[in-house]
Parts: structure tokens; sequence; C-alpha cells
């Protein structure tokens, strides 16, 4: 099993910063310039994955 660590470090040079972008209120924002409240609340949230209901057939 490979160090997550190790990899990153390895591959340093490589790696390069993206802005990562989130949906509030209909609009897209930069979560960067969210303030600390509002960071602390995006990384809190889950992924949601919609599955196939088995009634809806």
């Amino acid at each position: 099993m490979f160090d997550e660590k190790v990899i990153l470090e390895k591959h340093a040079e490589k790696r390069t910063r993206c802005t990562v972008y989130t949906r509030v209120m209909g609009y897209h924002r930069p979560v960067e310039s969210f303030n600390i409240g509002k960071k602390g609340e995006f990384a809190e949230r889950t992924l949601f994955k919609e599955e196939h209901c088995s009634l809806a057939q």
C-alpha cells in the first residue's frame, strides 16, 4: 500500500493549484472566497448519490 504523503512529495513539482467552485443560492462561487464559517460548513458537507428506487419500475 502506498503512503499518500510520499506520493504527493514525489510529484510535488507536477501539482498545480485548482479552484473549487460550489453552487450557493443558484450561483457558482469559488470556495476560497468563503469566510471561515462558510468554509467549515463546506468541509462538513457529504456527497449525495442518488440511487434508483426499486418502486419506480
